[in-house]
């Protein structure tokens, strides 16, 4: 029996043929030599295509080790001792962990339970905000764990209030191709950066590739992103493989999606479950507190594996990776045969 695993939110699709097409007959040059990217006045070919994308001067687009690399880069460069960071209260534990690296301050500001989602509590975050005046503000969109997005509006609100801080919105489970917003928001605060990844809607968690478009303010940060001798030559030739793949990627967002709707119709109807809705490739449930042990062996005898969490608040909680849809049936029918 495979070991189904839908814990670590993964996009278990894998990239597109294109990915691998580049793997099959890989120009040697990209192991030779360095990067001559330079010799045309750019960083990289990535680069100079995501700004081509994205309709935004190449130099104010940032490549990391993924988009953990540069939530880092941005934390070091702009967070100092004794400074505040805030950040969302339900959300990726390395946001509550990254300010000690600097010794910062950490400042959480709230996500609220709805009846079917979690939210934003806007007017809260702007009141923290007014109090606490932080350094830096982090913005996850949609959050992990709970999947719930910022409105175009309610950001707007929150960036005005913060117009002279350095704001970094999260957008690594992003799922579709409208980049429009990115551009005009940059544009419109020159202290906010935008940090994207390679790793969910592009399955291609593995070769580490995270991007950054940055608002005008904040050429500290582009200074210090930027690599003398280039980046990886091969995973950007990968990058621009899965870039030129829209329809695969549409395909299995659609299919996603769907496989979504079948975990909050079918998990939801459970006695004691809720179903978040959710903008990202998981979705986190709600179960009564005493079945999560025996949830958890019932499901790893059967090799699937998901995450049950374990956190201050969020302890009676599944969060489960939106995989293939013959994984997401399995999962299904085996939650539904243990509730039953």
């Amino acid at each position: 029996m495979e070991t189904i695993n839908l814990h670590r939110n993964e996009n278990n699709y894998g990239p597109a043929p294109a990915c691998y097409d580049v793997l099959k007959m890989p120009d040697k040059n990209l192991f030779y030599y360095y990067s001559q990217a330079y010799k045309e006045g750019i960083k990289s070919i990535l680069s100079k295509r995501l700004a081509n994308d994205f309709n935004i001067d190449e130099d104010r687009v940032i490549l990391g080790y993924g988009a953990e690399d540069i939530l880092k880069q941005l934390v070091q460069c702009y967070l100092g001792p004794g400074q505040k960071l805030m950040v969302p209260s339900f959300s990726w534990w390395y946001y509550k962990k990254i300010a000690d690296e600097v010794d910062g301050i950490n400042i959480e500001y709230p996500l609220s339970k709805g009846e079917d989602s979690f939210y934003y509590d806007v007017d809260k975050i702007l009141f923290i905000i007014k109090k606490e005046k932080p350094k830096l503000v982090l913005i996850s969109s949609p959050n992990n764990p709970t999947g719930n997005s910022l409105s175009g509006e309610d950001l707007d609100l929150i960036l005005t209030e913060l117009k002279d801080t350095v704001v970094a919105l999260d957008e690594a489970y992003w799922s579709n191709n409208n980049n429009d917003h990115v551009t005009n928001l940059v544009n419109k605060f020159p202290n906010l950066v935008i940090i994207r990844s390679f790793s969910k809607y592009y399955a291609l968690a593995g070769i580490r590739i995270g991007y950054a478009i940055i608002g005008q303010n904040l050429t500290k940060l582009a200074g210090i992103a930027n690599r003398y001798l280039g980046f990886n030559q091969l995973s950007e030739e990968i990058a621009i493989a899965a870039l030129d793949s829209p329809e695969y990627y549409e395909d299995l967002v659609a299919k996603m999606n769907a496989d979504k709707e079948s975990y909050y119709k079918e998990l939801g109807a459970l006695p004691g479950f809720t179903v978040f809705k959710s903008d990202a490739n998981f979705v986190l449930v709600e179960v009564p507190k005493q079945i999560m042990e025996p949830l958890k062996e019932f499901l790893t005898k059967r090799e699937i594996i998901i995450k049950f969490m374990n956190e201050e608040v969020l302890n009676s909680h599944l969060r489960i990776t939106i995989g293939t849809q013959e994984q997401n049936r399995k999962v299904i029918d085996a939650i539904k045969e243990f509730a039953y």
